[in-house]
């Protein structure tokens, strides 16, 4: 057995209502985790690609267009709750990036370069696991399995086997959700306040123009 499935698993920090709830539990990803492999076909799904920072977006946000041709019909089809791994590698995400569906009810991803699995939510829910994968768990794991300068069909040549061999730590469903809703509601007041930060640069713009002459670049 893997040493990091031997381990015991407390949080430094928990809420008061699970101090006593005892150890989480360690599983492999691929025992609460089903790899995704419906393509889309002659179906029409939205058409999904990931952004840095944002996660799954359309590819008419992302491109301005649909860009995939006769690629299509191999398109994972995803739904809400379900992950998708892009193995492409970024300057952000060197391993590639992990991202949950949430905008929306069901979409379709490209087969070249993403790998996608479906959680067993019996064991752990999807909007509690999106957290620790946003903190590169799987990156720092796979970077061991990655064929250094390999690529196939410009994405990273990582088997899925080894994401699937990933130890994920999870407690009861009950303290999932009081993790999840913690945090996503940090999650709102980050996105409210840079809202604000974003009126506020569009204002000093704004002032800028008119207090300067010239400062619109007209003559």
């Amino acid at each position: 057995m893997n040493k990091d499935m031997k381990k015991v698993v407390v949080p430094t920090l928990r809420f008061p209502d699970f101090q006593d709830a005892g150890a989480w539990d360690t599983k492999a990803l691929g025992k609460i985790a089903a790899l995704i492999t419906e393509k889309a076909g002659s179906n029409r799904y939205t058409l999904m690609s990931v952004t840095a920072g944002v996660g799954l977006v359309t590819q008419i946000e992302k491109f301005g267009k649909e860009i995939a041709g006769e690629a299509y019909k191999n398109y994972y089809v995803i739904k809400k709750g379900d992950f998708a791994y892009n193995k492409s590698s970024t300057k952000q995400h060197p391993e590639g990036q992990m991202a949950l569906l949430e905008r929306i009810e069901q979409g379709a991803v490209p087969n070249s370069i993403f790998t996608c699995f479906s959680v067993d939510q019996e064991f752990v829910s999807p909007y509690f696991l999106k957290y620790p994968f946003a903190t590169n768990i799987h990156g720092k794991w796979l970077r061991n399995f990655i064929a250094v300068g390999a690529r196939a069909n410009g994405a990273l040549n990582v088997d899925s086997k080894y994401l699937l061999t990933r130890p994920i730590v999870f407690p009861s469903l009950k303290e999932q959700q009081k993790i999840a809703d913690c945090l996503s509601s940090i999650d709102e007041l980050i996105s409210v306040q840079s809202q604000k930060v974003d009126a506020l640069k569009t204002h000093k713009k704004g002032l800028v123009q008119q207090l300067f002459p010239l400062a619109d670049g007209k003559e």
